[in-house]
């Protein structure tokens, strides 16, 4: 299951976080998967970029909050 999904500032990728403790980030052109990121211990509840669109911040269940780096090739 899906619980949350952002657009990037850009408009060119979306997050989105899981039931499966993943964060996935998608290309919003044509649907594909660039990126799985990984590290919460539970379910992701909430995905939200930063303004610049460089940095990810994700919820989970597990009661953490984390930061990551974005960045797409």
């Amino acid at each position: 299951w899906v619980r949350s999904v952002a657009f990037s500032p850009d408009g060119k990728t979306l997050a989105s976080g899981s039931w499966d403790k993943t964060i996935k980030l998608w290309r919003v052109s044509d649907g594909r998967l660039m990126k799985t990121v990984t590290g919460h211990g539970d379910w992701v509840r909430s995905v939200a970029f930063s303004p610049d669109g460089k940095t990810l911040a994700s919820g989970s269940y597990d009661k953490s909050i984390k930061l990551w780096g974005v960045k797409i090739e």
